[in-house]
């Protein structure tokens, strides 16, 4: 599955199928939330919410693939990401982009 932020692919023809997405959310426990809460004291990089993030991202590309191939498609194109706190230590990672398949 071909996945860009562009809105053209060169040299690619084809049709819009739809709106392929795909989300998750993700929480910390409250051994690595203690952690996170001590290096924000001290400033640096949290890495347990990095991995976290990374993790959530990847969860919700393939979830938006799967979308996509459902639908038959080939390519999405103008992919975009979306976080939003939904509680403390907790984030929604969104993923989406337009389904289409090669001509």
């Amino acid at each position: 599955m071909l996945i860009t932020t562009t809105e053209i692919i060169p040299g690619k023809e084809y049709e819009i199928i739809g709106l392929a997405k795909g989300s998750t959310i993700q929480s910390k426990h409250v051994g690595k939330d203690i952690g996170a809460g001590l290096r924000n004291l001290v400033g640096g990089e949290v890495k347990a919410y990095v991995e976290m993030m990374n993790e959530a991202r990847d969860i919700a590309t393939q979830r938006m693939i799967a979308s996509a191939q459902e639908m038959g498609a080939d390519a999405i194109v103008a992919v975009r990401y979306s976080t939003s706190a939904i509680m403390q230590s907790a984030a929604e990672v969104m993923v989406y982009g337009t389904a289409v398949k090669f001509k």
